[in-house]
Protein backbone atom coordinates (compact mmCIF):
# COMPACT_ATOMS: atom_id res chain seq x y z
CA UNK A 1 0.00 0.00 0.00
CA UNK A 2 1.16 3.64 -0.18
CA UNK A 3 1.37 5.97 2.09
CA UNK A 4 -0.39 9.32 2.49
CA UNK A 5 0.91 12.03 1.44
CA UNK A 6 -0.54 15.69 0.76
CA UNK A 7 -1.30 14.77 -3.10
CA UNK A 8 -3.11 11.80 -2.09
CA UNK A 9 -5.54 12.97 -0.06
CA UNK A 10 -8.98 13.98 -0.32
CA UNK A 11 -10.78 16.88 -1.57
CA UNK A 12 -11.48 19.70 1.14
CA UNK A 13 -14.98 20.34 2.36
CA UNK A 14 -14.64 23.60 0.35
CA UNK A 15 -13.70 22.00 -2.39
CA UNK A 16 -16.50 19.15 -2.27
CA UNK A 17 -18.98 21.21 -1.49
CA UNK A 18 -18.08 23.86 -4.45
CA UNK A 19 -18.14 20.77 -6.98
CA UNK A 20 -21.37 19.65 -5.76
CA UNK A 21 -22.62 23.39 -6.33
CA UNK A 22 -21.20 23.35 -9.56
CA UNK A 23 -22.91 19.85 -10.99
CA UNK A 24 -26.57 21.02 -9.24
CA UNK A 25 -26.33 24.65 -10.88
CA UNK A 26 -26.00 23.12 -14.62
CA UNK A 27 -28.60 20.07 -13.82
CA UNK A 28 -30.83 23.43 -12.66
CA UNK A 29 -29.94 25.63 -15.69
CA UNK A 30 -30.98 22.98 -18.02
CA UNK A 31 -34.33 22.27 -16.08
CA UNK A 32 -34.93 26.22 -16.62
CA UNK A 33 -34.14 25.46 -20.58
CA UNK A 34 -36.76 22.68 -20.83
CA UNK A 35 -39.10 25.00 -18.73
CA UNK A 36 -38.64 27.90 -21.22
CA UNK A 37 -38.60 25.50 -24.57
CA UNK A 38 -42.01 23.99 -22.69
CA UNK A 39 -43.57 27.43 -23.98
CA UNK A 40 -42.71 26.84 -27.34
CA UNK A 41 -42.72 23.57 -28.33
CA UNK A 42 -46.04 21.38 -29.23
CA UNK A 43 -46.80 17.48 -29.49
CA UNK A 44 -44.22 15.01 -28.21
CA UNK A 45 -41.58 17.84 -27.70
CA UNK A 46 -43.83 19.27 -24.78
CA UNK A 47 -43.79 15.97 -23.15
CA UNK A 48 -39.98 15.67 -23.23
CA UNK A 49 -39.78 18.77 -21.87
CA UNK A 50 -41.81 18.51 -19.49
CA UNK A 51 -40.57 15.39 -18.17
CA UNK A 52 -36.81 16.69 -18.11
CA UNK A 53 -38.28 19.65 -15.95
CA UNK A 54 -39.92 17.28 -13.58
CA UNK A 55 -37.29 14.71 -13.03
CA UNK A 56 -34.34 17.00 -13.21
CA UNK A 57 -34.32 17.81 -9.48
CA UNK A 58 -34.16 14.46 -8.57
CA UNK A 59 -31.24 13.71 -10.74
CA UNK A 60 -29.21 16.84 -9.72
CA UNK A 61 -29.57 15.48 -6.08
CA UNK A 62 -28.75 12.18 -7.16
CA UNK A 63 -25.45 13.53 -9.10
CA UNK A 64 -24.55 16.22 -6.67
CA UNK A 65 -24.45 14.09 -4.11
CA UNK A 66 -22.29 11.05 -5.30
CA UNK A 67 -18.73 11.01 -3.59
CA UNK A 68 -15.67 11.76 -5.08
CA UNK A 69 -14.22 7.67 -5.94
CA UNK A 70 -10.26 7.86 -5.71
CA UNK A 71 -8.15 5.00 -6.84
CA UNK A 72 -5.40 5.46 -4.35
CA UNK A 73 -4.82 3.18 -1.38
CA UNK A 74 -3.88 4.79 1.96
CA UNK A 75 -1.48 2.97 4.33
CA UNK A 76 -3.69 2.15 7.23
CA UNK A 77 -2.75 0.92 11.06
CA UNK A 78 -2.86 -2.97 10.97
CA UNK A 79 -4.79 -5.17 13.67
CA UNK A 80 -4.70 -4.64 17.63
CA UNK A 81 -1.50 -5.60 18.98
CA UNK A 82 -1.66 -7.89 22.19
CA UNK A 83 0.07 -6.67 25.29
CA UNK A 84 1.18 -9.84 27.55
CA UNK A 85 0.07 -8.95 31.29
CA UNK A 86 2.46 -11.12 32.89
CA UNK A 87 5.92 -11.55 31.82
CA UNK A 88 5.54 -15.52 31.32
CA UNK A 89 2.54 -14.50 28.69
CA UNK A 90 3.95 -14.30 25.06
CA UNK A 91 1.61 -12.77 22.65
CA UNK A 92 3.25 -15.09 19.62
CA UNK A 93 2.49 -18.45 21.76
CA UNK A 94 -0.61 -19.80 22.29
CA UNK A 95 -2.15 -20.71 25.97
CA UNK A 96 -2.26 -24.13 27.47
CA UNK A 97 -5.79 -25.44 28.58
CA UNK A 98 -3.76 -25.91 31.39
CA UNK A 99 -2.45 -21.73 31.91
CA UNK A 100 -6.36 -21.03 31.61
CA UNK A 101 -7.04 -23.75 34.28
CA UNK A 102 -4.60 -22.58 37.06
CA UNK A 103 -5.74 -18.61 36.37
CA UNK A 104 -9.70 -19.54 37.29
CA UNK A 105 -8.60 -21.47 40.43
Amino acid sequence: MKKASITTLGMTPEQERHRRVIKYSVAMGVRMVCIVLMLFSHGWWLLVFAIGAIVLPYVAVVIANTPVRTHTELERPDGVVVIPQNRNDSPHEPRSSDDHKREAS
